[in-house]
């Protein structure tokens, strides 16, 4: 069988109250149409087909890292005549699903589903809604064939009791399009071309439509409104978070779990309440993650701890670390096993390595630090001069004291040791002590000032 799938995203979803186009809107960090997309490629089809109007160069350039045929809409006439502008393309031996680039939540293996009943007749996807206003509804006969599709404004008071309802997901042969779509009409209260309209044309040309059933309403909702893209977002995220604890991943909560990206677990990994993944993250087994993460492109190896409100991005955190919490890893940052971040961190395009720990109030950048490494508090890399980025390179025992400055470029050799309050400008080498502060000086018999009458 050859498969093609047509994707109609060419609205303008006025109702969102947006200058984006409605399908570029966002769930789980992707647009729409993009979910969509995906869920098509599952199926392995010979060509993908996305009908757009309303914002098309904006919609192109958004998906432009997938292979996809673009169809221009120019006036938006109904579903049934967006199809037709994208048929042409079409090979008339391919069966051709048609799906709706606001419609996230649907699953490979329903649209697998109904592809099969469409060899020889059109096929639509159906639901059973608690509440059917403004849905098209599903007209059957004796022993319950599918007969038509009416919509909430043509129905009769009698046919709006039905909550069996058109999603708008169908799928039919080339043919039987090519045939069936240039005979619908547009004789109704919206003046407009429906898709749907073919189902009645096959039955009057004695074809028996095909129909299956969504796993659930979610599964089919569409996005018009702010509220149902965040119902969306929920419903998505609660699937996700769902799949994890099933592959053995404890989650505190979750309902405060947002996945936007991918998210690989080993054995035993613990994430706890408002976290964020985004991008592709990797959690080696036995990993904890703390409440009120944000962790961006990260590869977290075994055993590792990223503690309450760390902010991870791009970066590698070695076996058995210890992150946060209050901790920021920008990228370029690798943490050697068994490295230490504490509270209030910053780190960036930095390797720091095993055993090394920078554990409170201090920034390190552009810097390559050995094993074993002690930072004392307060300590930063002076790693930018207004126009050039230096390198801070620190060997393997390294100690520096507090509130120590280290100008970049300047190499610190395996062994030495930088006295707290030092500003260090030229390289100190193996084993040194560099000292570099001002003396001290006590004043004997000083007289702390005192207020003046009056103030």
């Amino acid at each position: 069988m050859n498969l093609e799938v047509i994707i109609l995203a060419a609205g303008q979803g006025t109702r969102m109250k947006s200058s984006l186009p409605k399908v570029l809107h966002k769930v789980a960090g992707r647009p729409l149409l993009e979910h969509v997309v995906r869920a098509a490629q599952e199926l392995e089809p010979l060509a993908i087909h996305v009908v757009v109007g309303h914002g098309a160069a904006q919609v192109e350039a958004a998906l432009a890292a997938y292979p996809l045929r673009w169809v221009l809409q120019a006036e938006q006439l109904g579903t049934g005549h967006a199809v037709l502008q994208a048929m042409p393309a079409i090979a008339q031996d391919s069966t051709v699903l048609v799906l709706y680039g606001d419609v996230p939540l649907l699953g490979s293996a329903t649209l697998k589903r109904l592809v099969e009943k469409a060899q020889r007749a059109p096929a639509l996807l159906t639901a059973v809604v608690e509440n059917p206003y403004g849905l098209g509804r599903i007209i059957r006969g004796e022993r319950g064939v599918l007969l038509e599709v009416v919509e909430e404004k043509d129905a009769t008071d009698k046919q709006r009791l039905i909550e069996e309802v058109n999603t708008g997901v169908l799928a039919a042969p080339a043919a039987d399009l090519c045939e069936y779509l240039p005979q619908v009409g547009s004789d109704n209260k919206q003046g407009e071309y429906y898709l749907p309209d073919i189902l009645s044309l096959a039955v009057e040309a004695g074809k028996t439509i095909g129909s299956c059933e969504a796993s659930s309403e979610l599964e089919v909702q569409g996005v018009n409104d702010r509220a149902q893209l965040n119902q969306v977002e929920r419903e998505y995220q609660r699937l996700q978070a769902n799949e994890l604890m099933r592959e053995g991943v404890s989650i505190a909560d979750s309902n405060r779990l947002d996945i936007r990206g991918s998210l690989c677990c080993g054995d035993d990994v613990s994430i706890d309440v408002n976290v964020v993944i985004e991008g592709r993250v990797e959690l080696g087994s036995g990993v904890t993650i703390g409440p009120n993460c944000v962790l961006i492109d990260v590869a977290v190896a075994d055993g590792a701890s990223i503690h309450a409100f760390s902010h991870l991005q791009d970066c590698v955190v070695g076996k058995d670390c210890s992150v946060g919490p209050y901790a920021r890893l920008r990228p370029g940052t690798t943490l050697g096993e068994a490295a230490r971040v504490g509270n209030f961190v910053e780190m960036k395009k930095s390797t720091i390595g095993a055993g090394s720990k920078v554990n409170h109030l201090s920034y390190v950048g552009d810097c390559e630090m050995g094993d074993g490494v002690n930072i004392g508090a307060g300590t930063i890399t002076c790693n930018y001069d207004g126009v050039n980025k230096s390198k801070t390179e620190i060997g393997n025992g390294v100690f520096v004291g507090s509130n120590s400055t280290l100008v970049a470029p300047v190499t610190i050799a395996e062994g030495g040791f930088v006295g707290a309050g030092s500003t260090v400008t030229r390289a100190v080498g193996k084993n040194e002590l560099a000292v570099s502060r001002a003396r001290q000086k006590n004043i004997h018999g000083w007289q702390r000032p005192t207020k003046k009458a009056g103030d």
